[in-house]
């Protein structure tokens, strides 16, 4: 079993790092996010749509623009950036066979998959955007 993000929101939470650390309510230029923050300027677009579209971000076209988180980076889930770009995250397929589970047909490991998911949601939605930028600063110092 693998647990990691997808890409979308590996650069969706570098991406708001970015606008915590370095913005503090200062427009942040796409090229510049890209750059500071490895993400590739193709994949950016999108990026920043999905956060505009879920209200944590806002936009500013235009010679002079850019990006800036709509709340404090300590008011920012990583949940809510995940599902930004990811929608609802929860497994919905059963581990054991192709379709869902349901309250009268489980399969042996449902209440041990589901228990181990909702643990991850909970750490997600307990950390934020604040906390990730605190921890890859300390990381980057350390290196």
């Amino acid at each position: 079993m693998r647990l990691e993000l997808t890409r979308g929101a590996d650069y969706a939470i570098r991406t708001t790092i970015c606008l915590a650390r370095e913005g503090r309510g200062q427009l942040i230029p796409a090229p510049a996010i890209a750059e500071r923050m490895d993400v590739p300027r193709r994949f950016l677009p999108q990026i920043m749509q999905d956060l505009v579209r879920a209200g944590l971000v806002e936009g500013s076209p235009g010679r002079g623009g850019g990006y800036r988180l709509t709340r404090l980076p300590d008011e920012v889930s990583l949940l809510e950036v995940i599902e930004a770009v990811e929608g609802d995250v929860r497994r919905r397929t059963c581990v054991l066979r192709s379709d869902a589970c349901s309250p009268t047909r489980k399969c042996g490991v449902h209440d041990m998959f589901a228990a181990a998911q909702d643990a991850l949601l909970d750490q997600f939605a307990r950390a934020t955007v604040e906390d990730a930028s605190r921890a890859s600063a300390a990381e980057v110092g350390a290196a």
